[in-house]
Order: structure tokens, then C-alpha cells, then sequence
């Protein structure tokens, strides 16, 4: 994987957009997934991962009781995939990762931490065009039928039902899927997740098997400060990212907090 220490805001913002030209349509268009981490030396676990124990034991038990005692109506068309998405948005386990199309978005959540700017943070960039292209024949053929770059999850679904007949299809591989929109948070956040080909596959491990499709930009902690003051300028806060009562205190805790 390819790992670049940005030195200053401008040479950030140019690694950011880099590769960001599309010839064909004459727009900035860019393919990655952005997701920012407050610090670098954090790796890409899914939280089910990160709960320990047998991955594929707890993932269907799991998501079972979550569609159990959530509300009837809580999911647009009743799917696996979408009841995996609503969990994952409301801080279940699952082997979904959170990621955004938008690089300021990545870079607030690089920086959301202030216990923690004395350490450098980070933003992974994955081409999720790229990816795709690494994707069982199935898969791709979904997205050249539908003219898409990315997955929804009707389109998961046309191919795979549910876990196991993700699992039955070749090898190792992650696709990215943008869920439906739930609330405003999932808009305001231009969010999509990665989905591993199964619950105990280590997105790290595909990476580097494909340092092709992925980079990793490294925000030194003396550019922290920098970088959240234009970020609060520019008004990517929690009052946006996270719609209602609780991103606006959040939000006012942080601002409002001394400078240490």
C-alpha cells in the first residue's frame, strides 16, 4: 500500500483529489472511498472483528436478534443486506466498514478527536472502481448491467441472497455498497460501507494483496490544528454530520473546548 506523509494543507488537498480527472465525462469524478481514522497507526477491523471470538459463529445470531426487536417497518424492503446496513449504522457489529465519498467528511473524523492531536492521524483512499474489477464475474456483471460503479443493496441482493451465497462466490473480495438512506445522517455523511466476502476476512490483508486499489495519507499531528479550524470554517462539524440535539452538543463541547 502506498503511504504518503502530507506536509502542509495544500499538498493534502492535492493527494485528496489526485487522480480525481475523468477524461470520459470531462468532470472531477473521483473513484475512492475516503475514511479518515484520529490515528494512523489504526487499521481497518470491522467491529465485528474487533469484538473477538468466532466471526462467523456470532455474525447470523447477531443480526437474527437484531431484526427481532427492531421495529417491523425499520428496513425499506426486507433483506439481509439492508437489515446488515441498519445494524451497522446503529453501532452493531457487523463486517461493514464505514466510508464516505467525500474527503472532508474523512478529514473530520481524522480530526474529531482533540484528546488526540498530539498524534498523527490518518485518511485511507480505496478505488472502488478498481476493486470491483477484482470482484467475482457475478458481481461485475450486476454493475455493467446497471451502469453503476458502487453496489446498492438490491443489487447485493440480485446476486446474493445472504451470507452464504456471498461466501460461495470465488475467492476473497470486498465490494462497496451505498446503503439506503435511513436518516440524514447517512445522506449528510455521503456514505457508503465496504463488505468483506466474509465476516472473518481482513480487509488489511486484501489490501496489501492489491496495493494497486489503495493509498494511505498520513496527516501529521503538527497539521491537526490546521486542518480542523478550516474544517469548522468550512462548517463540517458534527451539527451536520450528525443531524439533532446530540451532534450539536457534541459539536459545542468540541468547539468551545480550551486549546491545550
Amino acid at each position: 500500500m502506498e503511504e504518503i506523509r502530507v506536509t502542509d494543507w495544500s499538498e493534502l488537498h492535492e493527494q485528496l483529489y489526485a487522480d480525481s480527472w475523468n477524461e470520459k465525462l470531462g468532470l472531477h469524478r473521483s473513484n475512492f472511498a475516503f475514511r479518515g481514522r484520529p490515528l494512523a497507526t489504526d487499521d481497518l477491523a470491522t467491529s465485528l472483528a474487533r469484538l473477538g471470538g468466532d466471526a462467523r459463529a456470532i455474525e447470523r445470531p447477531l443480526l437474527r436478534h437484531f431484526r427481532k426487536y427492531a421495529a417491523r417497518d425499520a428496513v425499506p424492503v426486507d433483506s439481509t443486506w439492508n437489515w446488515l446496513a441498519l445494524a451497522q449504522h446503529h453501532a452493531l457489529p457487523t463486517r461493514l466498514l464505514d466510508w464516505t465519498y467525500s474527503p472532508y467528511i474523512a478529514l473530520h473524523f481524522a480530526t474529531a478527536r482533540r484528546e488526540v492531536f498530539d498524534r498523527d492521524g490518518a485518511v485511507w483512499m480505496v478505488d472502488y472502481v478498481r476493486a470491483h474489477q477484482l470482484a467475482p464475474r457475478a458481481l461485475r456483471g450486476q454493475l455493467e448491467r446497471e451502469a453503476a460503479n458502487v453496489f446498492t443493496t438490491e443489487m447485493i441482493s440480485a446476486v446474493a441472497a445472504d451470507f452464504d451465497d456471498l461466501g460461495k462466490l470465488d475467492g476473497d473480495f470486498v465490494v462497496f455498497v451505498e446503503p439506503p438512506s435511513f436518516d440524514e445522517r447517512i445522506v449528510n455523511q455521503y456514505a457508503l460501507f465496504s463488505l468483506m466476502s466474509r465476516a472473518d476476512a481482513s480487509l488489511d490483508a486484501w489490501l496489501d494483496a492489491h496495493p494497486e486499489v489503495t493509498r494511505k495519507l498520513v496527516i501529521p499531528a503538527e497539521l491537526k490544528w490546521e486542518v480542523r479550524d478550516k474544517l469548522d470554517q468550512a462548517n463540517i462539524t458534527e451539527r451536520v454530520l450528525f443531524p439533532g440535539l446530540d451532534g450539536l452538543s457534541r459539536w459545542l463541547a468540541r468547539y468551545y473546548a480550551p486549546r491545550r
